[in-house]
């Protein structure tokens, strides 16, 4: 009887120490922030003011769609907290400098089957404590869509080319140093 206890002992405390190794080897391999990747330690917050639009293109909302996707992309990952310009250590001012819609992909008969929207932002980071500019950059990305698809598809290709642009910005500012 005693001999039994043991062994459901050993079997117990081996697959508790079966599931510890696998949490301490695979836990940590899912979840990936940039969190203090190079930003210098007297850098805490960023401002980021509505961006220009100097494409004119005039789409509508796209200052708006540029500024909330880059604020909320710098709240999700958390190296920089978004705060107002009075209060920040550094800033973000962003211009879109153009917008264009040009066809991606043609076939036979010379036919357009998509379209791309292409965007271009001019993002300028400073230091305001240091009272120097980081980078001055010009970042590109597109969204792509369906000629036979509806405005909402033209609308979703900008947002995708705006996402990416928003991740290359972010990136830049707390990794590229």
């Amino acid at each position: 009887m005693k001999r039994i206890k043991t062994r459901g002992l050993k079997q117990t405390i081996l697959f508790s120490l079966f599931i510890f190794t696998l949490i301490a080897n695979f836990g940590g391999c899912c979840v990936y922030s940039f969190t203090g990747a190079s930003v210098p330690q007297h850098l805490k917050t960023i401002a980021i003011p509505i961006a220009e639009d100097k494409s004119g293109a005039g789409e509508p909302g796209l200052r708006e769609l540029l500024t909330t996707t880059l604020t909320q992309n710098f709240i999700d990952d958390n190296t920089l907290q978004v705060a107002s310009k009075t209060n920040a250590n550094s800033l973000l001012e962003c211009t879109i400098i153009s917008l264009t819609d040009a066809p991606a992909v043609v076939s036979a008969g010379e036919t357009v089957q998509s379209r791309r929207i292409t965007i271009s932002v001019q993002a300028v980071f400073k230091d305001l404590v240091e009272r120097k500019t980081i980078f001055n950059k010009t970042f590109s990305n597109y969204g792509d869509y369906s000629t036979s698809g509806s405005a909402v598809e033209r609308n979703n290709a900008i947002q995708a080319a705006v996402k990416n642009i928003s991740q290359d910005i972010l990136l830049a500012v707390v990794s590229g140093w």
